[in-house]
């Protein structure tokens, strides 16, 4: 019989899945085991992936996507193992984690599950390595914010078991599903995940039944991984919320009494809309405070404009309220809509992207107005002093963000960050070669050796010099090499350097992906050689204001156009879908390959990429090709030349 048996459930990360199944090659080195992965229908390139780099993983491939627990559940039937372990694919191991943990468990037979000690990206331990049980009052201090104002308080801080000592093995109620070491034995009396739940909650449910089931759950914090946490799902969403907080609901109604049931469930619906409502708004906010901002101070310099340049031209009073309160707002929301069109409210800021959006603004506002009877005019001057007075304002508003606040808001290029690369010369080579490729900003100051005495000079130092490698030289990002590196030196350096504002990045051997995280509540940062340049936000903007601008000329238009169009009824139909954004002019040639599938998403055609190939020729390397280079090296003018020469096709 086998020792264990690992299941990874993927869900389109493939290049967090490949740095997993890395760690866990390592880790299953000298224990019998199986890995097991169940990929959710991911359109990604996670298939071609797999079947490429891990040939000997047992695949299950479902056709769409069954969530979390009916997929692990497939896995589990078909597991041989003494043991079985649930590993999400953004996690990382230490080479001994499995053998340490499976030893723990054969010394303590009333243990029935086990979790690890969990740090995020940079290296801070995540609070739900060790839970209790989410009884309603622990729901209601944990919802309401009380278990993280009052952490060390057995009272309050039961959500996460915060009094307890992260660095000591403790009984705990609930395992964490990233890591969930079970024993096959235990999971035969008291049943696999619970598939009413899709995903999140089936953790807590499963621990549960252990706990009555006469078994009892283990954190074990002798062997620490590394959790990308968000990469799978963004926590953040409208979607999370209510998808983790119903499946509170499904929970509560299983075990609870029904009157504890239904306090449980009007807490949680409760914090389904306060979250659901703080979530959106912070979201807006984040999004429309500087536009709103900038609205706020240029009507405002408006306001002090409008009676002087009255006083000064003609008397007070001679602009109606009108001019004022309907018609400068509406020069003002088509001023900074330019700019964002600009690429004024990208990060790092460029004044220039901001000067030329008020001048495209500008340049369509007057039009619009030498179009307009003579009783809607009211003064060209008042347009041109407004543009004048907002590029003053709108200038001097970052310029005070540039010094009082940094950050995304410093003016111009973007300082790169001071990265050191951690590895033996030849891969340390590859990875700075890579680093280049990707387009990443990023200086490579130089190479640190992962030997404890370095034998060449091209080295600052070694690792275990780590401290004061970085301080010396002010290293602000650390790629390592794990193919020269183990987990474990990786994962003992990031809990050294966790306090030392440095980010961490990892390289997988023969890979093209470097990837990392900044934050738990964020996805992972990933530097990657993949054809990613039409889905920059700039690219996806230009593509859409593209898409709107064609169909409006279109719309106008349309008394000519008909004449040449073959399908006139379906020509206002793709215009009504384009403005109306379920459609794109241009879009891919669908074809079922692993390279399309790995392409970035865009919205479906009128046109295809192929238009301007014979369709004679066609074949799926040709339409591979074709794809590649329209989502590698995109520009409005290609859309622009497939739709002039395929304007007859425009109803297809």
């Amino acid at each position: 019989m086998l020792k264990l048996s690992v299941v990874i459930v993927n869900y389109n990360v493939k290049h967090f899945l490949e740095q997993c199944l890395h760690a866990v090659e390592k880790a299953t080195k000298n224990i019998a085991s199986e890995v097991f992965v169940v990929d959710n229908n991911s359109v990604d390139g996670s298939m071609g992936m797999l079947i490429h780099k891990f040939p000997n993983i047992k695949l299950i491939a479902n056709k769409r996507n069954l969530g979390f627990s009916k997929a692990n559940n497939q896995a589990i039937r078909k597991a041989q193992g003494e043991y079985v372990l649930l590993l999400n694919p953004d996690t990382v191991v230490e080479e001994d984690t499995f053998e340490k943990v499976i030893d723990f468990m054969d010394q303590h037979p009333d243990a029935g599950g086990l979790g690890v000690k969990m740090i995020d990206g940079c290296g801070r331990f995540l609070p739900e390595s060790k839970r209790g049980l989410p009884t309603p009052w622990v729901a209601f201090y944990k919802i309401f914010g009380l278990s993280s104002l009052f952490k060390k308080s057995k009272f309050f801080g039961k959500y996460h078991l915060s009094y307890l000592n992260e660095n000591e093995i403790h009984e705990i109620d609930v395992l964490a599903g990233a890591f969930m070491l079970l024993r096959k034995e235990t999971l035969d009396k008291v049943g696999l995940l619970d598939e009413d739940y899709f995903m999140y909650g089936e953790d807590i449910d499963l621990s549960y039944r252990i706990t009555k089931g006469g078994y009892k759950n283990y954190y074990y914090p002798e062997t620490t991984i590394i959790h990308y946490k968000g990469e799978s799902t963004k926590k953040g969403s409208l979607n999370y919320v209510r998808m983790f907080y119903n499946a509170m609901i499904i929970f509560a109604r299983k075990h609870f009494s029904k009157q504890y049931a239904g306090l449980f469930s009007f807490f949680i619906h409760l914090a389904i809309y306060v979250r659901a409502g703080i979530a959106a708004l912070v979201r807006l906010f984040k999004q429309l405070w500087l536009p709103i901002i900038d609205f706020a101070i240029i009507f405002f310099a408006f306001v002090v404009l409008l009676p002087f340049w009255e006083s000064y031209r003609y008397e007070p009073g001679y602009y109606p309220n009108v001019l004022l309160f309907l018609v400068v707002p509406v020069y003002i929301f088509v001023w900074l809509v330019s700019v964002y069109y600009s690429g004024g409210y990208d990060k790092p800021v460029k004044l220039l992207k901001i000067l030329r959006g008020l001048l495209y603004g500008s340049v369509f506002i007057l039009v619009v107005y030498s179009l307009l009877p003579n009783s809607a005019r009211f003064s060209r001057a008042i347009i041109v002093l407004g543009a004048t007075l907002s590029a003053v304002l709108i200038t001097s508003i970052r310029l005070a963000l540039h010094f009082m606040v940094k950050g995304d808001f410093v003016i111009g290029a973007q300082k790169p960050k001071r990265v050191a690369i951690v590895g033996l010369k030849t891969e340390s080579k590859r990875v700075r070669d890579l680093l280049h490729q990707t387009g990443a900003k990023a200086n490579v100051i130089g190479f640190i050796s992962p030997k404890m005495k370095p034998r060449s000079e091209r080295y600052m130092g070694s690792i275990y010099q780590i401290s004061e490698v970085v301080r010396v030289n002010n290293i602000e990002e650390l790629i390592f090499c794990s193919e020269d590196i183990s987990s474990s030196l990786v994962i003992s350096t990031m809990l050294q350097l966790s306090d030392n504002n440095v980010s961490f990045k990892i390289a997988p051997p023969e890979s093209v992906s470097i990837i990392g995280s900044n934050s738990i509540d964020t996805a992972g940062d990933l530097y990657v050689v993949n054809l990613n340049a039409i889905s920059s936000e700039k690219n996806m903007r230009n593509k859409r204001l593209f898409d709107v601008a064609v169909a409006f000329m279109l719309l106008l238009l349309s008394i000519f156009i008909i004449w040449i169009e073959e399908n006139k009824a379906a020509l206002f139909s793709n215009v009504f879908k384009v403005l109306g954004g379920k459609k794109s002019w241009v879009g891919y040639h669908k074809v079922n390959t692993e390279l399309f599938l790995g392409l970035p998403t865009i919205k479906p055609g009128v046109l295809k990429t192929t238009q301007l190939i014979d369709q004679k020729l066609l074949n799926n390397d040709l339409v591979d090709k074709a794809n590649m280079l329209y989502a590698k090296d995109y520009s409005v003018l290609k859309d622009l030349e497939i739709i002039w020469r395929n304007l007859t096709k425009l109803g297809q």
